[in-house]
């Protein structure tokens, strides 16, 4: 059986913002979008979206849950997930959860690989702010850490999120033996 990868540290940065971001942002030009709310999702195209947007950014936590866990995670009513498409495929995924009525936190938010560099992050995420933020909270959370994309806490930032506090973690990446399970499980 393959080796156990060492495990990484992570420099993990809490953040908040209090008021709904003021910009607007067009969609990219040549580049055909939808956004759809994914009530419901099936465990299968759920992890298909976390594996594909979270694999080279060390995202491992919902892929070691199990089949029970994670549906009773997605069924939460307070949790609601919306899938991006580009040119009709899916290309992302934003995932949010309703801690109460004054809270809601960012928990995934992120493209998968063919969707980088075609300059549609910044909207997506746009996108994803004007969703929570018509629930009316008031307060948004978000977490990221340095294992995540590079820019990552400088877009949180761009768009109104303000640090509020950091820490250290431990990330134990995928066994060998673990991909094999989640492939297993389609």
């Amino acid at each position: 059986m393959g080796k156990t990868p060492a495990s990484l540290k992570a420099h993990i940065t809490r953040l908040e913002m209090t008021a709904a971001p003021k910009t607007s942002m067009p969609v990219p030009v040549n580049i055909q979008t939808a956004i759809m709310r994914a009530p419901g999702i099936p465990l299968p195209f759920y992890r298909y979206l976390y594996r594909q947007v979270g694999a080279r950014w060390q995202w491992v936590d919902r892929l070691r849950m199990s089949d029970e866990q994670l549906t009773q995670t997605l069924n939460d009513k307070r949790n609601n997930i919306s899938v991006l498409y580009v040119n009709g495929a899916p290309a992302g995924f934003y995932e949010y959860f309703c801690e109460d009525e004054d809270t809601i936190e960012l928990c995934h938010f992120g493209l998968i690989e063919h969707a980088l560099g075609l300059g549609i992050g910044k909207w997506f995420l746009l996108q994803a702010l004007y969703a929570i933020w018509s629930l009316n909270p008031k307060r948004v959370t978000t977490t990221t850490n340095n294992l995540d994309h590079p820019r990552a806490l400088q877009l949180y930032q761009m768009y109104g999120f303000s640090p509020v506090s950091t820490g250290t973690g431990i990330v134990r990446p995928l066994s060998d033996k673990e991909l094999l399970e989640i492939a297993r499980k389609g």
